[in-house]
């Protein structure tokens, strides 16, 4: 559509000539002046629980601490479930869709006008700047403020540090990324921690949920959740064109992957046999991403002694909100992947992250809260120690929940303080 490669003048420079000539195309108003509207840009992929999760996460900060905005989600994934369930707890929220080409121009006319409506726009949590082009094309035709909320920034191209440089606001999901920002020149008061924005996500299922725990003869609080993961996510196994990987990429993975995966989940199964044994209470073996149902058996239940095996049941892939209703009821979630034990702490139940190094610096954001006694580097781990540390919960239960919640308290104090600063800037903004 070559009408929406044109430039917009949306300039918050308080030129009201220049507005009101541009009025029959931008529909620039007084009212719009005094609107408060976020263009949030999230939702990467629907293979993983936590790339879902971030969204309702984000959307739900900022109607708790900025309730009168409005919020247009410029969703990227296009998985017809998710976004049903998103309009069903979001009623409120405009969802639009649509692609940005190489020279930063857009194929949806809705995104044009969320661009007109919007006074800041907002990148989601994820593990890099994955819509840069998105922020690109906000840059190229306005020059109200955006930036990023939660988001990992490991080692950032020149192309996303060029992006950054402009940002007028920088909120990182760990402690780790101001420090890669540092290395490259981009320093300052705006650049701050936001924990990734699952923390928030307060949506369940809990008829699904009760259902699955009644089949299962699962009870409330007497089985952990377990959550397996190779070093590297095999995304060449179910994208297209090997997700852009070169062969050398490809076997470097597997045979990573081939080398690790028994030494790795031989500690998880260690604390599942000491679980069930100590306590003749269950486990439930379940998926973050949807690769994970296939290697279940293998690295978590076959191995199993045999009288231990009929207590660990297993759970194909899900949503988020499901397991955030399973994972409600569960005793503590042991994990090698790093969502569900945000999942898991957003209900109030104890968690493991158990920590491989290829998993990015984003599990620093556990560190920074305050969770250390819960975070178990798998390199310098032994299965004994993961045990010991489970067995702590399960006889003192109220400890690790006093626990839990003074790192917990934090994250909504954090959020606040950020949605205020950003909504002071486009406030400062509009009223120019």
């Amino acid at each position: 559509m070559k009408n929406l490669s044109r430039r917009i003048l949306i300039k918050n420079t308080g030129l009201l000539v220049l507005s009101s000539l541009l009025h029959p195309f931008i529909g620039f108003s007084q009212s719009l002046k005094s609107a408060k509207t976020i263009l949030i840009v999230s939702g990467w992929q629907d293979v993983n629980i936590g790339d879902i999760a971030t969204t309702p996460g984000l959307l739900n900060v900022f109607q708790t601490y900025l309730p009168e905005a409005k919020i247009i989600l410029w969703k990227k994934s296009k998985g017809k479930e998710v976004g049903e369930l998103l309009k069903k707890n979001f009623p409120t929220v405009e969802i639009i869709y649509g692609n940005v080409d190489e020279d930063k121009n857009v194929d949806n006319p809705e995104i044009l006008a969320a661009l007109e409506k919007a006074d800041v726009m907002v990148h989601g949590s994820g593990p890099l700047l994955v819509a840069a082009d998105h922020l690109a094309f906000w840059m190229k035709n306005t020059d109200k403020p955006f930036g990023v909320f939660g988001t990992t920034l490991q080692s950032p191209s020149e192309y996303h540090q060029s992006i950054l440089k402009e940002a007028s606001f920088i909120y990182t999901r760990e402690t780790h990324s101001i420090e890669h920002l540092k290395k490259v020149g981009i320093v300052g008061d705006h650049i701050k921690f936001a924990p990734d924005a699952t923390f928030f996500m307060d949506i369940k299922n809990e008829e699904k949920a009760d259902q699955f725990l009644q089949e299962a003869d699962l009870e409330d609080g007497k089985f952990i959740c377990v959550i397996p993961r190779l070093r590297y996510t095999p995304y060449h196994q179910f994208n297209p064109n090997n997700n852009g990987w070169s062969d050398e990429k490809v076997k470097e993975v597997e045979t990573v992957n081939a080398l690790k995966k028994e030494k790795d989940h031989a500690k998880m199964r260690e604390a599942m046999i000491a679980y069930v044994k100590e306590t003749g209470n269950k486990v439930l073996v379940c998926p973050e991403m949807t690769y994970q149902v296939d290697i279940m058996d293998e690295l978590l239940i076959d191995p199993l002694p045999t009288e231990v095996k009929p207590f660990v049941m297993k759970r194909g892939y899900w949503f988020p909100y499901e397991a955030a209703s399973v994972y409600s009821k569960a005793l503590a979630v042991l994990s090698f992947e790093c969502h569900s034990p945000i999942i898991a702490a957003v209900n109030g139940t104890p968690f493991f992250y158990l920590r491989q190094p290829e998993d990015t610096i984003k599990g620093q954001m556990y560190y920074d809260l305050g969770f250390d006694d819960w975070i178990f580097e798998i390199e310098e781990t032994g299965g004994s120690q993961i045990t010991n540390r489970l067995r702590e919960i399960w006889t003192d239960l109220p400890a690790a929940q006093a626990y839990l919640r003074k790192g917990m308290d934090q994250v909504s104090d954090i959020y606040k303080e950020r949605v205020g600063s950003i909504h002071k800037l486009f406030t400062v903004a509009i009223k120019k």
